[in-house]
């Protein structure tokens, strides 16, 4: 039977039983009707408010169960085509969808744990009190750990990384030095803050970068030796091989006893001088290099961009006047300011901007351009840019190599040192060049 039909019927019942009921008391009928009467108007009510209520009641256990997720309850299902049967069959169906949307989403949970454990990236989540979540096995290898309970505890293994951990922006990273039973291990820290129903934690990965660090660190001494080797070698070559010949035949004179020519002197003095300008040369060029190893520490201050690019360009000027290039200026905004080592700075520009004026010899329309914004990550960013032929693929992945060179003079250390000084700024130098269109230097300053 219909819950509604059934549920009307009781009602309908009760309400003829009230009607005969006062039909009966305004008739003034015997004392003994009208009691039972009543009688039965009460257990007409109480078994329909029993009636109404069994099912409320099925309906709060149902609702008990989801809230406190238990999915394992079976009502029992008779097949009488009566209602409850039907609000039996509906509530099992629901339980039982329930109950696989459950077992799903453990399998996920269960299936995601595993592969959070078992990743070569160490990975930590900390909640904002510093309660650990998640501590991955290759985090506990790393940190040479086997618990951690407060993110706080990483300060005995190591106080810098503890600090990155803290300091670091959403996105920010961190190279940290960390000694290790296995020797000293370089960890790549990378933050990031999340938020998860409105409860904020953090994700930490940390990336041992040892073994590719020390294939970087091989790869430049490789090309490091190499340029020394053939830059060295250029000049004392010649020096040798002079020296040889005016040696031999020196000894061979004063061993003939004979007298030397006003020609034979001059050669020989013309010798001598090369041997003195190579040597120069040499001298200059070890010069170079231990400028190149020795720069100094950055002392930070606050610079106007504006006032900054005003001194490159007077510096310059009259180069730009005799080789008829045009400088132009962009500032966005144009109070923008820079915390950094003015001198150290102003002699990265120096060289860029010098490249980029010998990279214009050869156009038509020569065009340098010095311009300073702040990017969408909050950092401050400036570009000197040149219309000129560009750099050839082949050479952008040296350019940064002490010593190495596309001009047919030029020491090689001016891009090599001011990629240190950037470095030195907790910064980044890039260069984009396409084959002629031009070229981009851009300096980026972590703000």
């Amino acid at each position: 039977m219909d819950f509604r039909i059934g549920l009307l019927g009781r009602v309908l019942a009760f309400a003829i039983t009230l009607f005969i009921l006062a039909y009966m008391i305004f008739s003034e009928s015997g004392v003994f009707s009208i009691s039972l009467f009543i009688i039965l108007a009460v257990a007409q009510l109480v078994f329909l408010v029993r009636y109404a209520d069994s099912s409320f009641k099925k309906v709060r256990m149902f609702l008990d169960n989801i809230k406190l997720s238990n999915y394992s309850t079976v009502y029992p299902v008779k097949f009488d085509g009566t209602e409850i049967d039907d609000l039996h069959i509906e509530f099992n169906a629901i339980l039982a969808k329930l109950k696989e949307d459950q077992l799903e989403k453990e399998a996920n949970y269960h299936y995601f744990r595993t592969v959070f454990q078992h990743l070569s990236i160490g990975l930590i989540t900390f909640e904002e009190d510093g309660s650990i979540q998640i501590l991955n096995t290759a985090a506990k290898r790393m940190l040479n750990i086997q618990l951690l309970n407060n993110i706080d505890e990483i300060a005995k293994v190591n106080k810098e990384l503890h600090h990155a951990i803290h300091h670091l922006r959403t996105g920010g990273s961190e190279l940290i030095k960390i000694a290790h039973p296995d020797g000293i291990m370089q960890l790549s820290v990378y933050v990031i803050e999340l938020v998860l129903r409105d409860s904020k934690f953090k994700l930490v990965s940390l990336q041992n970068i040892q073994s590719e660090l020390e294939e970087k660190e091989m790869e430049a001494w490789q090309n490091l030796v190499r340029v020394l080797t053939h830059e060295i070698m250029n000049s004392i070559a010649p020096i040798s091989s002079l020296a040889a010949t005016i040696g031999e035949d020196l000894s061979s004179k004063a061993k003939g006893k004979e007298s030397v020519s006003a020609e034979e002197l001059e050669d020989y003095q013309m010798g001598i001088s090369t041997i003195e300008k190579r040597s120069e040369g040499l001298i200059n060029f070890v010069s170079d290099f231990r400028s190149l190893a020795h720069i100094p520490t950055p002392k930070f201050t606050a610079i106007k961009i504006a006032d900054l690019f005003e001194r490159i360009q007077l510096l310059f000027q009259n180069q730009l006047d005799q080789e008829q290039v045009t400088m132009g200026i962009v500032i966005q905004p144009k109070d923008l300011l820079l915390f950094a080592d003015c001198s150290l700075i102003e002699q990265v520009m120096i060289n860029l901007t010098q490249n980029a004026i010998h990279a214009v010899k050869d156009t038509e329309s020569r065009q340098v351009k010095l311009s300073a914004y702040i990017d969408e990550n909050g950092k401050i960013i400036i570009e000197v840019n040149d219309n000129g032929k560009g750099i050839e693929e082949e050479a952008l992945s040296k350019i940064f190599i002490p010593f190495f060179t596309t001009k047919k003079s030029g020491s090689g250390i001016g891009l090599s040192l001011s990629k240190q000084i950037m470095r030195r700024h907790k910064g980044n130098i890039q260069v984009k060049s396409e084959w002629g269109k031009g070229t981009t230097f851009k300096l980026i300053f972590n703000a």
